[in-house]
């Protein structure tokens, strides 16, 4: 599987970065057969939260006898210094490790919340101060709506963040405004060597009122080969990799689309985005 380096880190992180969502609601047996699909694909970079139900703690015996393997992030959806702190706390010791690669701000979706988290006494002294501490090398912040790229411009603006997280697929750059602001915001990304990963890659559109067949929140594509388009068009952007889908049935497709990776050419990335007004957002515009 193609590694691209996670910006100012120098770690060759493989495109795949698990989304340890996919552990919502697991048992350690179930967890530990699809770790090994992980591993067995190459995989070396994990993102998880406190969030993603039981995914911290079935990740967790896997960091007691593989830490060195993974890229870890972790995040907190705590807005304040005292509340944030003790999630980190939380987090360590539910993943059985003593540092972080990667500790992030989670779910900021719009200017309000970034003010929020960015004041004096917020989570972001949490950051500073784990990363002073030795509890984590790089910072980063995290979010998703149509107004992830104002959001996150203006976010490393105000903090020098080692990565950002949003989302980036051809259904939402069938939205001119998205993806201006998308494309401006991972030029700037690359310009100042910022690690971008990227999520929802997969998501097909709102499940409204169709029954759910996968975990996700969205409904994502699940035919293989749509799979693979859009792994692949999401890849042919300058992100770093993708958090794969939170869902266990839909992995080894995100997985094997990663392995076959190519870069898309412009015109069937073109392409992809005209059919985008074949499916609904995810995301109220």
């Amino acid at each position: 599987m193609e590694k691209r380096t996670f910006g100012r880190s120098g770690h060759a992180s493989t495109v795949a970065i698990f989304g340890g969502a996919a552990f919502w609601d697991i048992s350690q047996a179930k967890a530990d057969e699809v770790m090994e699909q992980v591993l067995a694909a190459g995989v070396n970079h994990i993102d998880v939260a406190p969030q993603y139900g039981m995914a911290e703690e079935r990740i967790g015996p896997w960091m007691v006898r593989e830490r060195n393997r993974f890229f870890l992030g972790c995040k907190t959806m705590e807005r304040s210094r005292e509340g944030s702190w003790r999630e980190l706390q939380q987090s360590l010791h539910r993943l059985k490790t003593d540092h972080f690669d990667l500790y992030q701000i989670h779910a900021v979706t719009n200017m309000q919340e970034l003010d929020e988290v960015t004041q004096t006494g917020s989570v972001l002294e949490t950051l500073v101060k784990a990363r002073q501490e030795g509890l984590t090398q790089y910072l980063g912040i995290t979010g998703h709506g149509m107004d992830s790229p104002a959001v996150f411009l203006e976010a490393i603006k105000r903090f020098d963040f080692d990565s950002i997280l949003f989302p980036v697929n051809f259904v939402l750059y069938g939205q001119p405004d998205y993806r201006e602001g998308a494309e401006t915001l991972l030029a700037e990304c690359k310009k100042r060597n910022i690690a971008v990963m990227a999520i929802k890659s997969i998501a097909k559109g709102p499940w409204d009122d169709k029954p759910k067949t996968h975990t996700t929140w969205y409904e994502p594509f699940s035919a293989s080969d749509m799979i693979e388009k859009a792994v692949h068009f999401v890849l042919s952007q300058d992100v770093t990799g993708i958090c794969t889908a939170g869902d266990i049935t839909v992995l080894p497709k995100v997985l094997e689309a990663c392995q076959t990776y190519q870069p898309m050419p412009k015109s069937e990335q073109e392409e992809l985005i005209r059919k985008a007004a074949e499916y609904d957002l995810i995301f109220d515009t």
